[in-house]
């Protein structure tokens, strides 16, 4: 903890989230279930959201067995009605909503090595609904708590996807380039109507490897595959991202250490959106 020069104590850490009350959306996937690690040992009481029971309670249980306050609320980001559901739920055992990370997402297979003008519509819809829509409808949701009591921050998660020409992604990338505007929208929104106690930001990965992605970049032998190999000369840190490097930049965006930051997009790449190739 910081020294006060005029006390003579210590203050608390500004990064400290003792007692917030966070939810995270997709919270038992490989990134999600690291960044709900990572609000709990902030000291936040996590609801893990998703539409998978099951793992939304192992990941809730496997909080609570490390010490951590933590639940499960099952609820399909596309759905508002049970996002409703499970915010009424959170309200009544918690009483307030601090934090809304939107970690659900992901491409969609079905698109890989699709030539563009053979790729079905429906994935097409099916990343922007999955993406962005997933992100909006929580978003507003959750938000309209954080409204009526004018404090909480949301951090959204976007990808260099989302600035980068990727190939095969082309729904995904169109969703979170949404995302990122979206962002921007709610947190100029927010601020003008509700004051500076209401923040919204995004946090951008770069390549990780997750339960999805690591059939696509690493081979039966350990190898990088020929998808992955590009990947990683472009990236000048000359690696994939591990989950938990996603966490500091998580708990600086939910904290009072970034107070005054709104409407910002931090990647958080290895260097692979600086880098030009050359």
């Amino acid at each position: 903890m910081p020294f006060n020069y005029n006390t003579g104590l210590m203050d608390e850490s500004p990064f400290d989230l003792t007692d917030r009350v966070a939810i995270i959306t997709g919270g038992y996937g490989v990134l999600g279930g690291s960044m709900a690690d990572t609000l709990a040992r902030a000291g936040a009481r996590v609801a893990i959201l998703g539409r998978r029971r099951d793992e939304a309670i192992a990941k809730a249980v496997e909080l609570t067995e490390y010490g951590a306050t933590a639940i499960a609320a099952v609820a399909d980001v596309l759905d508002e009605h049970s996002l409703q559901a499970a915010r009424d739920r959170i309200l009544s055992e918690w009483g307030t909503i601090d934090i809304l990370v939107n970690a659900a997402g992901g491409n969609v297979a079905r698109t890989d090595g699709v030539p563009l003008f053979d790729l079905p519509l429906d994935t097409f819809n099916e990343a922007l609904r999955l993406n962005l829509h997933g992100t909006v409808i929580p978003s507003l949701v959750f938000g309209k708590v954080m409204a009526r009591q004018k404090k909480g921050t949301i951090v959204n998660i976007s990808s260099i996807a989302a600035t980068q020409d990727i190939s095969g992604m082309m729904g995904y990338s169109i969703a979170k380039a949404g995302v990122e505007n979206f962002t921007k929208w709610l947190a100029v929104d927010l601020a003008r109507q509700c004051g500076d106690g209401i923040r919204v930001n995004a946090i951008s990965p770069g390549f990780f490897l997750t339960a999805q992605s690591r059939a696509v970049f690493i081979q039966d032998d350990g190898s990088y595959s020929p998808r992955a190999e590009p990947i990683v000369a472009r990236t000048p840190m000359g690696r994939f991202g591990r989950a938990d490097e996603l966490g500091g930049a998580l708990q600086f965006l939910c904290s009072d250490a970034a107070s005054f930051v709104t409407g910002v997009v931090i990647p958080v790449d290895g260097g692979f959106s600086a880098y030009t190739g050359v």
